[in-house]
């Protein structure tokens, strides 16, 4: 107590000195027009950078939930063209028995995810994302980002996912020729991550270069119409008695971040029909 008196007594003249500063100014612009105006407008000037810069701040934090949003309505809005399209095409082609139908977007569950980790320059590639069992995944389902088709997830944990993409040797994705409804099963072949072949198309099926290609919806992994990419090439299968079509892929996996797992609400009870229909045939 005695040295903070003591300082006080040393500096007291300095402390006065602050004090009568500060109420000079305060009466300065406070009671002078002009001085107070120029004090105003610089201070204005000062508080509006500030402000910008943490609007700027704000604004980058919200891109993450912005593009998480964008993504799942751009795999909305993709099923929504597709039905409206194969409508379309139904009106202008009763007859035409060989187009796929069109399978509704409901039906479907939509489970938002970030990408934690990705490769795209081995044969055998891997992409983890952060949602798990805890959020309702489960293995074979689809994953898909706002420009087309990811993988199926494979292994998971409680919060998090390994997904095997379309740029694996074991993808095995089941894919149709948009608005023909021949299909085929698309596969990658390793090299470079924005090409893939679809093999099996039939030799009758008729299709032109840079047509689409979307999932097909024989499965319950994916639902019909997402798009996988169009076509680039067309080559003969090895025996002959099909095409294989070189694709370009419309998913750019090396800046791939946001993506959705397609669960399938209608999945299990699919499952059980089949397993029965499989129990009985054995039992005869």
């Amino acid at each position: 107590m005695r040295n903070l008196i003591d300082f006080l007594a040393k500096y007291c003249h300095w402390f006065l000195f602050v004090i009568l500063e500060v109420i000079s100014l305060v009466l300065l612009f406070r009671f002078n027009n002009y001085q107070g105006s120029v004090w105003f407008t610089s201070a204005n000037c000062v508080s509006g950078k500030v402000l910008e810069a943490q609007s700027e701040v704000r604004s980058y934090f919200k891109l993450a939930a912005l593009n998480e949003q964008l993504t799942q309505r751009n795999v909305y809005l993709e099923q929504q063209l597709r039905a409206v399209s194969e409508k379309l095409y139904d009106k202008e082609h009763p007859a035409d028995t060989t187009v796929a139908k069109g399978l509704e977007v409901k039906g479907f569950r939509v489970v938002p995810a970030k990408v934690v980790d990705n490769t795209i320059d081995r044969a055998d590639n891997f992409i983890t994302i952060d949602k798990g069992s805890a959020d309702g995944v489960r293995p074979d389902m689809g994953v898909v980002c706002g420009t087309g088709v990811v993988g199926i997830v494979y292994l998971l944990s409680e919060h998090y996912s390994v997904v095997i993409p379309v740029l694996n040797s074991k993808s095995n994705i089941s894919c149709a020729i948009a608005g023909r409804g021949y299909f085929g099963y698309l596969h990658w072949s390793g090299g470079v991550p924005d090409v893939a072949f679809v093999d099996d198309i039939p030799r009758h099926a008729k299709f032109r270069l840079h047509d689409k290609i979307v999932t097909s919806g024989y499965s319950s992994v994916f639902p019909a119409g997402v798009l996988v990419g169009e076509i680039l090439h067309v080559f003969n299968s090895t025996d002959g008695l099909s095409y294989r079509l070189q694709v370009k892929l419309s998913t750019d996996f090396s800046r791939l971040r946001d993506v959705c797992v397609i669960d399938d609400i209608h999945a299990n009870e699919k499952a059980l029909l089949l397993n029965a229909a499989r129990d009985s045939i054995k039992m005869k």
